[in-house]
């Protein structure tokens, strides 16, 4: 393929910290065009944005529907390859499904659907058209995050026993103060049946079963609202057992002071560990059964002769740092790659497909539903 894929998006308008992310991550590597959407509900709101971005004024369009219908109108060569949906929660799955529908390619923010009814009932959906869908928990595109999901798969810590992973943020309570994305993840209408363990556990969740491979059985959560005025939990607990009969502890919290976004994850096997923190994302520590210290640093040659899928993450040479607009970058390029070899009719290799799909949605979102159901008790993953 020896073009550009063609990018649009809905969501993402004035202001929108994660719509500007998607795009730059994007972009990074060259392969993806900006070249349509649907920016916000308000069409002054997506024209505004479309002007920032030196669209074209004909693909901005006011609605999802009328977005659908002017790329189709489109000759087949001029019309989206895919399209970025960044809208608040309530959103994903019509319009994830519309599109699918009409035949285009979709990347989904994070958590994947409203409940888990949607998730089951988009996964029908994404199988029916036979188009990709990737979603974007960003942090298994760190490079040293790769690292540690195959060093745990080529046996280097042993069978896996234990697992802590933790999410801890600041209190910051900016939803007072009228900031549009506080405002949604706050309310349950828009953002579903969970607030911190919905916005940032699920990324706990997610990595600590991309790293291991293993799936969560069951759940024992504890979740409170310690902000007075919120609607939605904004810390949780939770003690989990893992298919393998390892156990854990996950623990995702707005009410930390002191925090900034301090998602860490260890790993403790039978003969070793190790240990990756996501303000220090360059380097992954694993430990020893006689007390060693072995250090990766990102970007050496030792990590791309451990772990191609590392080595394929990493664009600087050691020494450069890389992080969040490169990991998330990482996402795009692999979730791009399996689409360009959807169009050229061949089926993507194993490394492009390396990214979260409908099946870790549905995960995400059987992951909120066993927290908010558990209340104290040992609760099952549902079936789906």
């Amino acid at each position: 393929m020896k073009r550009k894929l063609r990018m649009g998006m809905v969501g993402g308008g004035p202001g929108a910290f994660i719509g500007d992310v998607h795009r730059k991550a994007a972009c990074l590597d060259g392969g993806v065009e900006l070249v349509a959407g649907c920016f916000s509900r308000t069409p002054e709101k997506s024209r505004e944005m479309a002007d920032t971005l030196y669209l074209d004024k004909k693909r901005c369009y006011d609605s999802v529907d009328a977005m659908i219908a002017g790329e189709l109108a489109l000759p087949v060569g001029k019309r989206v390859d895919f399209v970025s949906i960044v809208t608040p929660n309530d959103g994903h799955f019509p319009i994830a499904k519309a599109f699918l529908e009409a035949g285009f390619h979709v990347v989904l923010d994070k958590p994947m659907t409203f409940d888990l009814k949607q998730a089951i009932a988009l996964r029908k959906i994404v199988k029916k058209s036979g188009k990709v869908l990737a979603l974007t928990h960003n942090y298994t595109g760190y490079p040293m995050v790769k690292l540690a999901r195959d060093l745990v798969k080529q046996g280097k810590i042993g069978k896996v026993l234990k697992i802590i992973v933790q999410y801890p943020q600041v209190i910051n309570p900016i939803e007072r103060n009228g900031a549009k994305q506080a405002e949604w993840r706050t309310d349950p209408k828009r953002s579903g049946a969970a607030g911190c363990m919905g916005d940032i556990g699920t990324h706990a969740e997610n990595l600590a079963e991309y790293i291991t491979g293993l799936r969560m059985t069951e759940i024992c959560a504890d979740l409170g609202t310690m902000v007075e005025g919120r609607k939605l939990d904004d810390d949780g607990n939770c003690l989990v057992h893992f298919e393998n009969g390892a156990r854990g502890l996950l623990f995702a919290s707005q009410v930390c002071v002191g925090e900034l976004n301090a998602l860490r994850i260890s790993v403790h096997g039978t003969g070793g560990g190790l240990s990756w923190q996501q303000e220090e994302p360059n380097t992954l520590s694993v430990y020893g059964g006689d007390g060693t210290i072995l250090t990766y640093r990102r970007g050496t040659d030792a990590v791309g002769a451990i772990s191609p899928a590392a080595a394929r993450a990493t664009r600087l040479p050691f020494g450069h740092p890389e992080a969040f607009y490169e990991a998330f970058a990482n996402i795009y390029k692999n979730a791009t790659d399996a689409i360009r070899a959807t169009i050229d009719g061949r089926e993507p290799g194993e490394l492009e497909l390396d990214f979260p799909n409908v099946e870790d949605g549905i995960r995400g979102m059987q992951f909120i539903e066993t927290v908010v159901a558990s209340k104290g008790q040992w609760i099952s993953f549902p079936k789906g």
